[in-house]
């Protein structure tokens, strides 16, 4: 598998890592466990273990479940990257809010309550 991808995709997991992520730690990304079995479920995805996508080495990007080679993202046709990245988006829009939702300062110092966020 490709190594220093944008992304990562864990499909056992369902699991959508960020790895050039705000606040990740250097040589690390953010990752979001994502609950949503009818997007893991669709039929484009069945035999595909990982995706590691935006690499130097492209061939590389996608890992499938049996003996097939590994391909490019773009050779896969699994559809825009968009579809990983707006899940992450959303799940770290949730936890940026949950921190500010929790921290106890007034609004008037930690500023307004995010309520968007786009990788």
């Amino acid at each position: 598998m490709a190594t220093n991808a944008n992304w990562t995709i864990i499909f056992e997991d369902k699991a959508i890592i960020k790895n050039f992520a705000e606040g990740a730690s250097p040589n690390e990304g953010v990752g979001y466990r994502i609950e949503d079995d009818s997007f893991w479920g669709q039929e484009k995805f069945s035999n595909i273990w990982a995706i590691q996508h935006g690499t130097s080495v492209t061939t590389d990007e996608v890992e499938y479940r049996d003996e097939t080679p590994h391909t490019s993202y773009a050779d896969a046709n699994l559809g825009d990257i968009s579809q990983f990245s707006s899940k992450w988006d959303a799940a770290h829009l949730e936890k940026l809010q949950g921190d500010w939702d929790a921290d106890p300062r007034d609004e008037s110092e930690k500023g307004s309550r995010p309520t968007s966020y786009s990788s």
